[in-house]
């Protein structure tokens, strides 16, 4: 604070967001019944050179400010963390990224943190740092003059509590609606006892999608870590309720018209996109071939790291992206390719020209191809129910436990994501399954990265199985469940099984 002529400027690269804070500071204060300092009032953010947005700053700066003035005895503030928007009433409104700010409030030893009612519960989700609620300004500047071991109780973590009242299966939709399909079926308990990548192709109307949709049903929960990780992503792109903990796996669809920063993030201030909000679950791509290729083949990163770095002038920033692909498409642009009963009217040219969308690095990581084929009436017709989520969940439950005690990890650590070393020490076949891979390696000319994630799908159905070694009839069905590297080139008719 200075004399002159009354100004409030703020400086440290602020966006639009943060320098109109100053209006909404001015007229809380006076609203709370304070006296405004007079005078040229000077706000510095630093890092000066690190680019500020959102509104959460309006409750340090209203503090700071009186402070300076002389309204709060400035030893108040010392170790005081404090976040939330100011209305013009001066009540603190909910901000996004309110776990995001704990955590790193908490890391930056901070002994207390202030903020809105709508955010406390989520805040407080970080066991180590004390989280109070104040619903205005004038609750917190009461808080601040009370002594520490006077003030109320913070708000409790819920961290443990939320985590195990969220063990059921979920209240998605049940794999028992599905009618026919043994072979998508079979491949869906595949990818989500071994957190594989999955394609499904087949003509229009055979299921697909509605497999897709039912693969969270059959996911563990999300431990602690990937919790607190799926809660903080959501939070930070303002997904989050508030109501503390998310403790179900994320399942983003998004429409094929979407971009490349709507897919892997983006902005001046960078935002994660789908693949972090995919987090720790699934993102399904549904007609995949009619995704432009080049947003596509971003996907290739995330895919072999599980993480996202956005470049921008003068930072960088980091978001998990550890997902699991899920995508479904139809073999040609007509749909009827290597349909029995309906032929196909579309072109060698246009059928290659439509396959062609998807680049060979982006199929090469998708460990599972599975067709699809049309459903018979018959099966259809069928009344009796076929076996639920819950039944199939406690086989992957088992072979996650398997998975778990081998790698000393749980969550994310599944066999999809064992790194090279990783595979030959986990995944090595016997000799008969290494001959029979070494064939399907030369007949099919497999890359190494698919020579690898055969092991890993191997691996993945010995566990279902309860088997310590990788025989020979794992490895051929791992290699039978790449179906588009078995496919003739130029769009000629698909094979199928």
């Amino acid at each position: 604070m200075s004399g002159g002529l009354p100004r409030f400027t703020i400086v440290g690269l602020p966006d639009l967001a943060v320098r109109e804070s100053a209006e909404r500071v001015r007229a809380a204060v006076k609203r709370a019944g304070l006296d405004w300092p007079a005078g040229r009032i000077t706000v510095n953010l630093a890092p000066a050179g690190l680019r500020k947005g959102g509104s959460g700053l309006d409750l340090a700066i209203a503090a700071a400010v009186l402070a300076a003035s002389g309204a709060l005895p400035p030893r108040h503030l010392q170790g005081v963390a404090l976040f939330g928007e100011l209305a013009l009433s001066g009540e603190v409104r909910p901000v996004p990224g309110a776990l995001a700010v704990a955590r790193a409030v908490a890391a930056a030893r901070a002994e207390v943190l202030l903020t809105s009612p709508g955010c406390a519960r989520e805040a407080a989700l970080v066991p180590a740092l004390p989280v109070h609620a104040v619903g205005g300004l004038l609750d917190a500047l009461a808080l601040l003059r009370t002594p520490t071991e006077q003030r109320p109780a913070p708000t409790p973590c819920e961290a443990a509590a939320a985590l195990r009242r969220a063990t059921g299966p979920g209240e998605g939709p049940d794999l028992a609606d599905v009618r026919g399909q043994a072979a998508a079926r079979r491949a869906l308990e595949i990818a989500a006892a071994g957190g594989h990548n999955l394609l499904l192709f087949g003509p229009p109307g055979s299921g697909k999608s509605m497999l897709a949709r039912r693969l969270p049903g059959l996911l563990p929960p999300p431990d602690l870590d990937e919790a607190l990780e799926i809660t903080q992503v959501a939070s930070c792109a303002g997904l989050a309720s508030g109501e503390g903990l998310l403790t179900r796996r994320p399942f983003r669809a998004p429409h094929h018209t979407l971009t490349g920063a709507a897919l892997v993030g983006g902005g001046a201030l960078p935002r994660p996109g789908e693949v972090s909000l995919a987090h720790a679950g699934v993102l399904f791509l549904d007609e995949l071939a009619e995704f432009p290729r080049h947003v596509l083949d971003l996907l290739r990163q995330p895919l072999e790291e599980g993480a996202v770095a956005l470049a921008r002038a003068g930072r960088t920033a980091h978001f998990p992206a550890r997902f699991q692909l899920v995508a479904a498409m139809n073999p040609c642009p007509c749909g009827w390719l290597g349909d029995a009963r309906r032929p196909c009217v579309c072109t060698p040219h246009a059928v290659a020209r439509y396959r062609g969308r998807l680049s060979g690095p982006l199929l090469d990581r998708i460990d599972l191809h599975v067709e699809v084929p049309r459903v018979e009436p018959a099966a259809l017709r069928d009344a009796r129910p076929g076996e639920t989520s819950a039944s199939v969940r406690e086989r992957i439950m088992a072979a996650r436990a398997v998975q778990s005690e081998r790698l000393g990890a749980s969550g994310l650590r599944v066999n999809a994501n064992l790194d090279g070393p990783g595979v030959r020490r986990f995944c090595a076949p016997s000799p008969a399954a290494n001959r029979l891979l070494e064939r399907a390696m030369a007949a099919l000319a497999l890359s190494a990265r698919a020579h690898d994630r055969i092991l890993k799908v191997a691996r993945t159905l010995a566990d279902l199985h309860g088997e310590e070694t990788i025989g020979e009839a794992r490895v051929a069905e791992a290699v039978a469940c790449r179906g588009l590297d078995r496919e003739p080139p130029q769009g000629r008719a698909w094979s199928g099984a």
